[in-house]
């Protein structure tokens, strides 16, 4: 069911493996009081721990491509498996993968133009303690944009000599954040597709969307806060960020 729900909202997933009788990722946390922190409990590996990815046929010519939050080998073997380099490669990652596997990891961002991180993670990774440092120090190993997530503050992104500061949309109550950042990944991308514009100018208007879309991501279980955003009410969430902004 949960593929057909994909297959619903029009999502091509000629590129998805299924394995029988085996267990897919697994994670559980505990979120602190104010669900801006977590503690993880546990990380299965299951079926990610030896797989390799195929690419479609018709995915190998692809503008974009984004390197969800996988183990680093996984990633590398997408970018190399691919005919020709993306327009814009983003990647997505996570402390495990900081703890487990980080030469690799920082091969992955060597390779990337767009690093989304949160600020626990970029702290860990630069082994600095202030966002500014942390933002200097990681764009030195390659990506050429950086955007930290900072959960009920936000996002920054970062450029070469640029920074752009969104607010997140205030909800009236949180339920569960687990998946608002890969949501977040996932409108960013899709406004940069939509608009085919990789400027800084129009990133700043993705990362006000993406923002925008994580806010229903939180108000409900899973998936469920998704599923019935309208068109109208996600119009006002931008239009209410962008004049806290401006």
């Amino acid at each position: 069911k949960n593929i057909e729900l994909l297959k619903k909202h029009n999502i091509n997933c000629d590129g998805l493996k299924l394995i029988p009788n085996q267990k897919t990722f697994f994670w559980s946390g505990k979120y602190h009081q104010n669900m801006n922190r977590r503690d993880t409990i546990e990380t299965q590996l299951n079926v990610l721990e030896n797989f390799t990815p195929i690419i479609p046929e018709k995915y190998q010519n692809c503008s974009y491509l984004m390197l969800a939050n996988l183990m680093p080998s996984i990633q590398l073997e997408a970018i190399t498996n691919l005919n020709q380099k993306p327009t814009l490669i983003i990647t997505d990652t996570m402390n495990y993968w900081m703890d487990n596997c980080l030469s690799e990891l920082i091969s992955v961002i060597s390779k990337t133009d767009v690093l989304i991180i949160n600020d626990e993670e970029a702290f860990q990774l630069s082994e600095e303690k202030n966002i500014n440092d942390a933002a200097k120090k990681i764009q030195k190993m390659g990506p050429l944009f950086l955007i930290i997530k900072r959960g009920e503050h936000g996002a920054v992104l970062f450029s070469e000599n640029r920074v752009f500061t969104c607010p997140s949309f205030s909800v009236k109550k949180c339920i569960d954040p687990t998946g608002a950042g890969d949501t977040f990944a996932g409108a960013f991308i899709g406004h940069l597709t939509s608009t085919q514009d990789n400027s800084f100018e129009n990133m700043t208007h993705a990362v006000i969307k993406a923002c925008a879309m994580a806010s229903f991501c939180v108000e409900g279980f899973g998936v469920n806060g998704l599923l019935n955003v309208r068109k109208d009410i996600l119009a006002q969430r931008i239009e209410t960020l962008t004049k806290i902004i401006s």
